[in-house]
């Protein structure tokens, strides 16, 4: 699947096709995708996370084994529907709560109010996942129930426990505190992303009213500290109004600190509706902006391919700049 084609297909997000097509389909629990049935398509090496919705422009049919992808009567991507682990795959990639104090205006986690997951009920996923033999590794993310501490705790008391019986990666995304990194990385956790969102400070102060941008952003350098270079990501949303030269600042912001920014389409929820400004970005908009991302992090040295959790190396809803473009 050529690289432009990835990304008009993840600029379109969806394709309208009959859902037992995609065998067993999952609803996602965390972030701005949250709630809506998504499986994971991939042709030639690589892979991209699609929504089903029968108003997509793009049709899904099975020929001869495979799905192939139709616009405008035209075939232009044919591959095979990957089973998911939890969430991903190949990963356990772990929700530990599904709802979260926070009211950044474009998830709908908040809204959803979901479950938290106990303790032995998350170690029971992992080994359930480990006995199938296709877990390369563990991935860790959360909302905030109470607070970012106790997130922490428990992601911390977590990770222990899974260093005792498991040898994969484990990486973790959780909202920072003042000591969350040397305690992640004290535990056993291999990787680290703090999400940033948007870099537009004035579009932050907007959309993510309770959060601390220079709080994560102060988390992010730390992380760079203690993991080291190619260890720590940051989800960094496009689609929110912010321009091109705003979005290629705040890239540069991140990459020269030693952080690589996974450039998320932003994904407008019903739930959401008339709380937030998203225009989707268009596949040349995907495609410039990562062609910028990847010139920026060769020029201070850094990869998006060699992370081996979360989502860099899952690559459904992104494109990863290093293992994606060609």
């Amino acid at each position: 699947m050529r690289p432009e084609v990835k990304a008009e297909l993840i600029a379109v997000g969806s394709v309208d096709m009959e859902p037992s097509l995609s065998g067993r389909t999952t609803i996602p629990t965390a972030g701005p995708g949250a709630g809506k049935l998504a499986f994971f398509f991939s042709s030639g090496g690589n892979r991209v996370r699609l929504g089903i919705n029968p108003a997509s422009p793009l049709k899904g049919k099975k020929e001869n084994g495979e799905l192939v992808i139709i616009k405008d009567g035209r075939e232009i991507a044919r591959g095979i529907i990957e089973e998911e682990l939890i969430h991903c795959p190949e990963q356990a990639f772990i929700t530990m709560c599904e709802k979260c104090i926070f009211d950044c205006k474009f998830c709908p986690v908040p809204k959803l109010q979901g479950k938290v997951k106990t303790m032995d009920e998350m170690l029971a996923m992992i080994e359930k996942s480990h006995a199938t033999g296709r877990m390369h590794a563990i991935s860790i993310t959360s909302g905030v129930e109470i607070s970012p501490e106790k997130e922490v705790d428990r992601a911390e008391e977590l990770i222990r426990r899974l260093r005792e019986k498991y040898t994969v990666p484990i990486g973790v995304s959780v909202y920072p505190t003042h000591d969350s990194t040397r305690r992640l990385k004290d535990a056993g956790a291999d990787e680290l992303k703090y999400n940033v969102e948007t870099l537009d400070r004035e579009i932050f102060s907007k959309v993510c009213p309770g959060g601390g941008l220079e709080d994560v952003l102060a988390g992010l350098r730390e992380g760079v500290e203690i993991f080291g270079r190619n260890k720590v990501c940051s989800n960094f949303i496009i689609g929110l109004g912010e321009t091109d030269e705003s979005a290629m600042k705040g890239i540069e912001e991140l990459v020269s600190m030693g952080v690589v920014p996974i450039l998320r389409a932003a994904s407008p929820h019903p739930l959401r509706k008339g709380e937030v400004f998203i225009e989707r970005p268009s596949a040349e908009r995907l495609m410039r902006l990562t062609r910028f991302l990847r010139e920026k992090l060769d020029k201070y040295g850094l990869r998006a391919d060699t992370f081996r959790t979360m989502c860099l190396p899952c690559t459904g809803c992104d494109l990863n700049p290093h293992s994606d473009l060609e």
